[in-house]
């Protein structure tokens, strides 16, 4: 079952006629985010970030509908450009722009408020787009070697205060990936496990993850702040002070106004670099 991990940063290509009246492929651009349909169930596309301008004028993303994508050589193709992009595609699906959600990224919790991680991860049916079901980590060192937290799409509750809300049972769900996850160890001992082997593990590869979290962690953390201008800075010196605190990610409900969805994909590219 195919994965959104597995479209992210992936070559997009479409259809082009040449001189001579033939198709020939030409690059669109790269995928860089996951747009699931109002329920939260259902992947319905991505949004495509296209190459600049002379590499100076910055271009707006595409929404290209899942179903218009088809497997080439160096990445994925559009099927058609009039009916599997932007608006055409939105209308043909069906779907309430804004009301669509972006899941990846987004703090994950279940209904008893238990914090499980953020959402890194969502396999589903192609090209219906049907969630099987989400991954949860905690974008550390630890994660490659505990895994994610499987959540099952059915116990998907919906979008809370800027969290994927899961029912409760979702918490004692089976890990996937990762050594401790291949060895059968429980979610809880195994996280435990992880991280006591991360603090453990090569300096260099640490540091690497390390930065590159608190690198996004901060740059989505900008992002909030331009999503929410009302809320009030956190005094100096508090906030989150470590690569897993730092990696968690603010996600993105569609719904929120262009300027403001704009604001938040600048942020997400910057970090993304």
């Amino acid at each position: 079952m195919p994965r959104v991990s597995e479209y992210l940063n992936a070559k997009v290509f479409r259809l082009k006629p040449n001189k001579r009246d033939a198709l020939h492929l030409s690059r669109l651009g790269k995928v860089h985010m996951a747009v699931f349909g109002p329920s939260g169930h259902k992947l319905v596309g991505f949004l495509v970030s296209r190459p600049d301008v002379v590499g100076m004028i910055k271009r707006p993303d595409v929404f290209v509908a899942l179903d218009s994508l088809e497997r080439v050589e160096g990445g994925y193709k559009v099927s058609s450009m009039e009916t599997g992009t932007d608006a055409a595609a939105r209308k043909r699906l069906g779907i309430d722009w804004d009301s669509c959600v972006m899941w990846t990224g987004m703090d994950a919790r279940t209904v008893s408020g238990r914090q499980l991680g953020y959402v890194n991860d969502a396999s589903f049916t192609a090209p219906q787009g049907d969630v099987e079901s989400f991954y949860v980590g905690d974008g550390s060192v630890s994660q490659s070697l505990v895994g994610s937290l499987e959540i099952p799409a059915r116990l998907l509750r919906g979008y809370e205060h800027g969290c994927m809300l899961v029912e409760n049972e979702a918490s004692a769900g089976s890990l996937s990936g990762g050594v401790a996850a291949k060895a059968g160890a429980g979610y809880a001992k195994a996280k435990i496990q992880g991280k006591e082997m991360a603090r453990k593990a090569d300096a260099a590869a640490s540091d690497a993850v390390d930065k590159g979290s608190l690198a996004l962690g901060k740059a989505l953390g900008s992002a909030k702040r331009a999503l929410a201008p009302q809320e009030k800075k956190p005094a100096k010196g508090k906030g989150s002070g470590n690569a897993q605190g730092a990696a968690k990610a603010v996600g993105k409900q569609a719904r929120k106004a262009s300027g403001m969805f704009g604001a938040f994909m600048d942020e997400y590219k910057k970090a993304s670099k």
